[in-house]
């Protein structure tokens, strides 16, 4: 099982799109709800490009990147991590079934890891953030990572996305999606899923969506 975090495992794109907010305004720039909702999904390098050209800001796109963690980190660790609705359950059920989880994320290891730490409940076998791969989503190359650090076969994975960009991630790499709409509308596809929620989830309804992919 290879999971998307940012609004699949926790809901932090919120905090994200707050932090887009507060910063525009001590710069004096604008931001809008359109511009909020075209970063997700993306790449940070990706975000931080688009964020750069549109404040016209004198700085890379990695500095750029480097200043919204700085406020996202903060502002989301030191409150309690809003887990998504059925995620912890699923995470939980699938350990105990013996099914192998890796984390497949754009975000970097500097705001990954402290939310991995802080799990009340279950565990990730890998970790795989965006600033450990050639390509972030939604190229094939992160969920590619991540099903090679559990020693599987991509097609042998089901993933879990809230957004397009990670949708296409995970099926280029091969993988069955269960998508799970909730900041951006998800679009249908050959090898997705569309669920409400993660709530009632189990290991036997993962293993049955898998095993027609694998004929």
């Amino acid at each position: 099982m290879l999971w998307d975090m940012d609004g699949t495992l926790c809901d932090t794109e919120p905090s994200w799109i707050q932090t887009e907010y507060d910063l525009a305004a001590k710069l004096g720039t604008e931001w809008t709800q359109a511009d909020a909702t075209a970063m997700v999904g993306r790449s940070l390098l990706e975000s931080g490009d688009y964020i750069r050209r549109r404040w016209d800001l004198d700085m890379t796109p990695r500095q750029v990147v480097d200043m919204l963690h700085d406020s996202v980190v903060d502002r989301v660790l030191s409150e309690e991590i809003p887990w998504r609705p059925g995620a912890l359950d699923l995470l939980e059920s699938l350990n105990d079934a013996g099914v192998p989880c890796a984390l497949v994320t754009q975000s970097w290891e500097v705001f990954a890891l402290p939310i991995v730490a802080r799990l009340p409940r279950g565990r990730f076998d890998a970790v795989v953030t965006g600033d450990r791969v050639p390509r972030g989503k939604p190229h094939p190359d992160p969920y590619l990572a991540g099903a090679a650090a559990l020693g599987v076969d991509p097609t042998a994975c089901v993933a879990i996305e809230d957004s397009n960009t990670g949708a296409s991630s995970a099926e280029a790499a091969g993988c069955t999606v269960i998508t799970v709409e909730n900041h951006v509308p998800i679009e249908p596809g050959p090898r997705r899923v569309a669920r409400p929620s993660l709530l009632g989830l189990s290991p036997v309804d993962v293993g049955a969506l898998i095993r027609p992919a694998l004929g």
